[in-house]
C-alpha cells in the first residue's frame, strides 16, 4: 500500500491560495497608499512572519513534515507576493505615475512576480522613489524568504523526520 498524502494535505492549500487570490481581486480597495497604508504593509509582513513561525513549529512535530512543509509555502509564499501586489496597486492609485505604466490589480500582480521571479522583462518599472524603495524592500524580503525561509523549512523538516523517525522509549 503507498502512503498517499491526504487530500486535505493538497486541497487546503490550494484553496488558501485561491481565496486569497479572490480576495485581492474582490475586496474593495479605495484607499489611498498613505503612511497609514505603509504601517499596514509592515504590520502585514510582521503578521507573516509570525504565522511562518507558527508554521515552522507545525512542520517539526507533523508525522508527514514534508507534506505539511509544502503546505506551509503554499499558504505563505501567495500571502507574502499579494502583500506587496496590493502595496503597489495603492500606491499608484495615490500616486500616478509611481511605475511606468498604470497598475491595475492584475498589473501590480505582474509587477510583484517579475520581481519575486527575478526576471524583470523592464515593461514596468518603478519610477518615483516611493515605488523604488518598496521595490528594494521586497527584493530585499524576496532574497530572505527564498534563501533564509527556505533553508529554516528544510531544517524544521529534518527535525521532524528526525523526531517521527526516533525509536520511542516505551518502558
Amino acid at each position: 500500500m503507498t502512503d498517499r498524502p491526504p487530500v486535505g494535505a493538497i486541497v487546503r492549500p490550494l484553496a488558501t491560495a485561491t481565496a486569497m487570490v479572490l480576495a485581492y481581486y474582490l475586496l474593495p480597495m479605495d484607499k489611498r497608499f498613505t503612511g497609514g497604508a505603509a504601517v499596514t504593509l509592515v504590520l502585514g509582513l510582521a503578521a507573516l512572519l509570525l504565522l511562518f513561525l507558527r508554521q515552522l513549529r507545525s512542520i517539526s512535530s507533523s508525522s508527514r513534515p514534508r507534506l505539511r512543509a509544502v503546505e506551509t509555502l503554499a499558504t505563505t509564499v501567495p500571502l507574502f507576493l499579494l502583500i506587496f501586489a496590493t502595496t503597489y496597486y495603492l500606491l499608484e492609485r495615490s500616486l500616478p505615475g509611481s511605475f511606468s505604466a498604470p497598475l491595475d490589480r492584475t498589473g501590480a500582480l505582474y509587477f510583484t512576480l517579475t520581481v519575486f521571479s527575478t526576471v524583470g522583462f523592464g515593461d514596468i518599472v518603478a519610477t518615483s522613489a516611493a515605488a523604488r524603495i518598496i521595490t528594494m524592500a521586497q527584493m530585499t524580503a524576496d532574497v530572505l524568504l527564498v534563501g533564509v525561509a527556505a533553508r529554516v523549512v528544510v531544517g524544521a523538516v529534518e527535525t521532524g523526520l528526525r523526531r517521527r523517525d526516533a525509536p520511542r522509549e516505551d518502558a
